[in-house]
């Protein structure tokens, strides 16, 4: 059993770098004091190069209380609001100048989590607090869930699943428009904040998405934009209704390597075979992605529309865009 962070640190230490470096927890054991996932802490070590735990012959990881320390402060900064991205940088710069964050104490969730492991069950709790308006508790609840699962779960299993709750009950008439208007407007403010928040990948292909002309329905071109950058692309998103004529304008001066538009009607999807025209009449000429809920409800519209199909779901959008411009 390890030891409470907090009780630590009443032994007079106050910074994570007082901490003994002694490997000695294993990840069941830490995963169970900070309040995480086996598969969030891995990510977080691959990703951010933060803890360097030891490895047994047979290969299993041992961390230290200073690698308990870090997790702490690290899941505090995420349940306060922040990225895990932001959190990272914001240690490493503290690394560098030769300094340690305090010691936190992990606080007890606000909301309590739901048992088990997977993530779709928070959909219908996200959807009973914004159809009241909710907004602190919409906040407590997705910074935990962002806290304990991959962005990509959050928005499979969490984010979409709520939005087509919100969408059925505005069409059964049993929640106002501006109920359907607020919960969107939320979830669209929470994925911008984080899209915003990721690294810009530098080392990958530029990729321009956005939605087609008169397209007002942004969220599934904003989740493919996150987990474009979550990959590494250099990912811009442009939002709803993308002028044709600037669009195109731009892709000419800024050459990117693919420019994907999503339609969520039959008139939008329409609108792609003028941008694709376009970026065919370009020298180096752009690879052109387009999906959405028009092509799913319609298959034959993909046949009117030159270019690459991405497929039914975000996540096999964004394995055709990897099989086109190489992972």
């Amino acid at each position: 059993m390890i030891q409470p962070v907090a009780a630590v640190a009443a032994e007079t230490k106050t910074n994570i770098g007082d901490l003994p470096d002694v490997p000695k927890f294993s990840i069941k054991t830490v995963c169970g004091e900070v309040g995480i996932r086996p598969v969030t802490l891995r990510a977080w070590e691959r990703r951010y190069q933060l803890l360097i735990p030891h490895r047994t012959r047979s290969n299993y990881r041992l961390y230290s209380e200073r690698d308990v320390g870090i997790l702490h402060w690290l899941k505090s900064r995420v349940d306060s609001g922040q990225s895990i991205s932001t959190a990272a940088g914001e240690l490493l710069e503290l690394r560098k100048a030769g300094l340690w964050p305090a010691i936190v104490q992990a606080p007890q969730p606000a909301l309590d989590r739901l048992p088990g492991t997977a993530p779709e069950g928070y959909a219908a709790r996200l959807f009973d607090v914004l159809v009241r308006h909710d907004e602190q508790s919409a906040n407590l609840l997705l910074n935990d869930v962002i806290g304990q699962y991959d962005i990509v779960a959050v928005c499979n299993d969490v984010l979409t699943p709520c939005l087509h709750r919100i969408g059925d009950a505005w069409a059964a008439g049993r929640i106002r428009i501006a109920t359907e208007h607020f919960a969107s407007s939320y979830i669209r403010g929470r994925l911008m904040t984080h899209f915003q928040q990721m690294p810009v990948g530098r080392l990958h292909s530029r990729v321009i998405v956005g939605c087609a002309p008169i397209d007002l329905h942004e969220i599934p071109a904003l989740i493919l934009s996150i987990f474009l950058r979550r990959e590494g692309y250099r990912v811009e998103y442009l939002g709803q209704d993308v002028h044709i004529a600037d669009l195109l304008e731009y892709a000419r001066a800024e050459r990117p390597a693919m420019v994907i538009l999503t339609a969520n009607a039959t008139q939008a999807a329409h609108e792609l075979q003028r941008v694709y025209a376009g970026l065919n009449a370009m020298r180096p000429k752009p690879k052109f992605g387009f999906g959405g809920r028009a092509f799913i409800v319609n298959p034959a519209l993909r046949e009117s529309v030159p270019g690459i199909y991405l497929g039914d779901t975000l996540s096999a959008g964004v394995a055709r865009v990897k099989q086109l411009l190489g992972a």
